[in-house]
Order: C-alpha cells, then structure tokens, then sequence
C-alpha cells in the first residue's frame, strides 16, 4: 500500500518506529504506513504531533465527487489565476511546501515522471497540473518559481500556484487535504488529487511516488469519457485515438499501442461509412425514384388534359354542322 503520510522524524529513530508503527497498523487493520521525510532534527519522537491517519483517510475521501470553489491564487510571476479557468480539462492537484527537503520533491519528481511517460500518449493538451504551495507566506510566488527552476518543471501544462494566507484553510478543505505543523516542518497526507472537467473532484491518489499507471489509468478514464469540443481539430481527434488504442505495460513501465484495438476501431469506422455511403446512395436511388414517378404523373395528367380538350373540340365542330 502506498504512504498516507509525509511526517518529519529523526533519522536515527526512522527504523524502529517503522517497525512499531507497522506493527500498530497492521493491528488496526489500516494498512497504511509513515514515510520519514523533512529535515533531520534531533527532537523526540514525542515532540512531533502526528495526523490521524484514518481521519485524514476520512477527509481525503469525503470530497471525491464533490466541485471545488472557485479560488484565485498568484501564478509564478504574481498574477491572479482562478481554479475555474482550468475547467474543460482534466486536472491533477498537489500540495506541497518548498521547505521540505525530500517528500515534496520525490512526490513531485514521481509526478513529472509519471506526466512525461504519458505524454506520447496524453500530450501536454489533454490535461493541465497545478502545485499548491500551502505553507504561507513562505510558499510565495518567488519560492515556486525556484523549486520548479531547482527540479527542471518547465511542462507548459504544469503551474505552481501560491494562495493567500487567508484562503489556505477553506482551500485544502476543498480538496480533502490535511496536513499539522511539526517542529521538524509538516505532516501532510500524501495525495495527487485529479479533478474531472468541470472541477468535481473524480479521484485521490495516494503515495510519495505515484506511479504512471497510477495516474495514468484514471486520467485516460475521463479523457474518453470527456465530451467531445464541437470545435475539434484534427490534432485533437488524432490524441483521442491514440489515449483509446494504448495501455499501461507494468513490465516496460510504458505505454504502448493495443493494435489489435487500433484495428477494431478502424474496422468500426469503416464500417460507420460503409453505412453512411449505403444510406446516402439508398436516399439517392429513392429520390431520382420519386421524381422520375411525379414526372410520369405530370406526363400522364398533360396527355389526359390534351385528349380532353380534342374531345370538346371536336364535339363542338359536330354541334356547329348540325
């Protein structure tokens, strides 16, 4: 089962209190464990006031299906970014602080990961990813801009964004994250939050290293299931294809393309104009049908007409003799 929980310990305790706490879980039927993460400090275990790891479990899950608000946060340059502009595409949340020093950076290094293994197959058009930064004031948006600098993050769908003090509690409340301040830095759970186009919250995925299955496999979920634009480009039906004709391969740790999908569905679309062409040409014959039978009905109507008006024409010749 992947980690819950990001909380700061001393490294020479980091052993034994993964074996007490493993043991403590498995007695509570949790399943869960604790990552060691932050700075090394040198305060008692005692000292360190951890999460309720099934509380905040709790949390994180009560908001699945539920719609963010719509909050404005500050980009990397300081401008105002609402949460709703990024609505008519997936989206994948995380929270972090730039002060912790090897959690936050795994998790975040497992995301770029995990986005760059998808994107042959999702591209950077299908799907936008936002950090969080909720330690504030000294997550700014200075402090972001560094840590993607520092970690290589220059995806031109991938923002960082810096909230304001104020908004951080009703924020993380929104996306059902939990996290406590420590001596050592934060204990926070450990999640990816992926939002569906029109900001319900469609799935939490938990871990300090997601995987690309992990993420990849709900996020290919919504992007079929995602209405198609009535301003499609071809780019874009050529992205669908392809997120429809690929799967996640656990052995190579890549996606690759399911040919045999790929044939089923040209079959299908094939099939789709074979009928549109049979239906046209069936409209086609049944049209040149019915004009070809009104204008034998015409012809017929004019030849009576003409045989009348002969018939009146001689009977009057007849009645004039007499």
């Amino acid at each position: 089962m992947p980690d819950l929980i990001n909380t700061p310990r001393a490294a020479v305790y980091s052993m034994a209190l993964n074996l007490v706490l493993g043991m403590a879980l498995a007695a509570f039927g949790t399943g869960q464990v604790f990552a060691a993460a932050g700075t090394e400090v040198t305060t008692a275990i005692a000292d360190s006031v951890d999460l309720d790891q099934a509380a905040a479990l709790r949390l994180s899950q009560s908001v699945v299906g539920k719609t963010v608000r719509d909050f404005t946060l500050q980009d990397r340059e300081g401008r105002p970014v609402r949460l709703s502009s990024y609505r008519g595409k997936p989206l994948l949340v995380s929270f972090i602080y730039t002060g912790c020093f090897q959690v936050c950076p795994v998790t975040t290094r497992a995301l770029q990961s995990a986005i760059e293994t998808g994107r042959s197959v999702f591209g950077t058009r299908q799907f936008n990813v936002v950090s969080i930064g909720f330690n504030q004031p000294a997550d700014s948006p200075q402090s972001l801009q560094s840590f993607a600098r520092q970690y290589g993050i220059d995806a031109p769908n991938w923002d960082f964004l810096s909230p304001d003090a104020s908004i951080v509690a009703p924020l993380t409340r929104e996306f059902g994250f939990s996290y406590q301040a420590t001596p050592a830095g934060f204990d926070h759970v450990l999640q990816v939050t992926l939002l569906d186009a029109e900001g319900r919250i469609y799935r939490q995925i938990y871990g300090a290293e997601p995987s690309a299955e992990a993420i990849g496999q709900p996020l290919r979920q919504l992007l079929n299931s995602t209405p198609v634009s009535q301003q499609l480009r071809l780019d874009d039906l050529i992205d669908r294809v392809r997120i429809l004709c690929t799967f996640y391969d656990p052995t190579t740790g890549q996606y690759r393309v399911k040919y045999d999908l790929l044939l089923e569905v040209a079959g299908g679309v094939t099939f789709a104009l074979a009928m549109i062409w049979f239906f046209l040409a069936e409209w086609r014959t049944q049209r040149l049908a019915r004009r070809k039978q009104s204008l034998q009905t015409r012809s017929r109507a004019r030849a009576i007409n003409s045989l009348s008006v002969n018939v009146d024409i001689d009977h009057s010749a007849d009645t004039h003799a007499l």
